[in-house]
């Protein structure tokens, strides 16, 4: 009597699209983690994923079989340390890269920069000679910097393609939606909200006048929100209390991105996602706009759209910090060994 209720529910959300099956292989770099575990189980539940792999230094061989007794058609593995981690890419056509460590009370993303920037160029080393052609979704943090990060090292191999790159920062979008939702009493599965430029305070830029519905806030209630949505991740370390950063709700908006792009690959037109990428829309080389998801990836970078005055001066604002960040990035790898 219970089998109607007790089966998964595959569809979550409206961003979680099920209409399709895929023989997709992902690869979950960092599968161990706290935004590890919980984006595998999301990404086990869906139907657009047949191979789920899995990496992690620690852990992951008890992480997949835990994974794998659970009643949906993705087939797990997993796979433990660097001498794993070429059998862990092969074939697979999507990397997500949750890898790295978590923010603490009183740290900054730019704080995490040295252990995860090193973790990530490795990684991203990796995908270069195993799994060349996929597509690649970093979320270690700090983005700002880990995209330009991942996309040199791709860059040393030959086999950099700025469309396959992406930086996932639809957890701002997904925030962004949330306050909205709750400030005009909509439904927040309804309402989106851009949110451009990059994933850090202030280079996190919602677009409240681009909101759908339209809504309208005073001008001190407008820049209270915007200041909720750049320092969200802030407000979850602090109540976390020393126990982590935002690992639910990033695992959700991995989650959704991995299966906008999955949609997007396997021929459905019209997903849009915005994410941080290799741009020409601002006088950074990188930058978060809507994008046009295709079966290779970006298939049009949308743009800024029409800006409020107000969101033109935080762009404006946004400019330094970023430049900044994309450079220490840069570095990074111009100075690996």
């Amino acid at each position: 009597m219970f089998s109607c209720i007790a089966r998964p529910a595959v569809h979550l959300s409206r961003s979680f699209s099920t209409s399709v099956q895929s023989n997709a292989r992902v690869a979950v770099l960092g599968a161990s983690g706290g935004i590890g575990q919980p984006l595998s189980l999301l990404l086990k539940n869906s139907p657009l994923v047949s191979q789920l792999s899995l990496f992690d230094i620690a852990h992951t061989p008890g992480v997949a079989a835990d994974l794998s007794h659970i009643e949906t058609r993705a087939h797990v593995t997993g796979h433990l340390g660097p001498d794993q981690l070429g059998e862990c890419l092969k074939g697979c056509e999507v990397v997500v890269i949750p890898a790295g460590v978590p923010r603490k009370p009183g740290m900054t993303r730019d704080d995490l920069f040295t252990t995860n920037a090193t973790i990530v160029a490795n990684l991203a080393d990796a995908c270069a000679r195993h799994c060349p052609e996929a597509m690649i979704c970093v979320i270690a943090n700090p983005v700002n910097s880990t995209i330009p990060i991942t996309s040199e090292v791709l860059k040393k191999h030959g086999v950099y393609n700025p469309n396959r790159v992406f930086g996932v920062t639809t957890l701002d979008i997904v925030r962004a939606n949330t306050f909205v939702g709750e400030l005009k009493g909509l439904d927040p599965a309804r309402v989106n909200v851009p949110v451009i430029g990059g994933h850090a305070g202030k280079t996190i830029i919602p677009l409240i006048s681009q909101c759908a519905p339209k809504v309208d806030f005073p001008q001190d209630q407008l820049a209270a929100l915007t200041s909720r949505i750049q320092e969200a991740g802030t407000e979850v370390v602090k109540a976390k209390a020393g126990a982590g950063s935002a690992t639910l709700s990033m695992a959700y908006a991995g989650a959704r991105f991995v299966f906008s792009l999955l949609d997007a690959m396997n021929g459905k037109e019209g997903v849009v996602e915005c994410s941080f990428v290799r741009s020409e829309e601002t006088e950074c080389a990188y930058f978060s706009t809507p994008l046009l998801l295709g079966k290779n990836g970006i298939e049009k970078n949308l743009g800024l759209g029409k800006l409020s005055p107000f969101e033109e001066k935080l762009v404006a604002e946004a400019m330094s910090e970023l430049k900044g960040s994309i450079k220490k990035g840069e570095d990074f790898v111009k100075n690996m060994k």
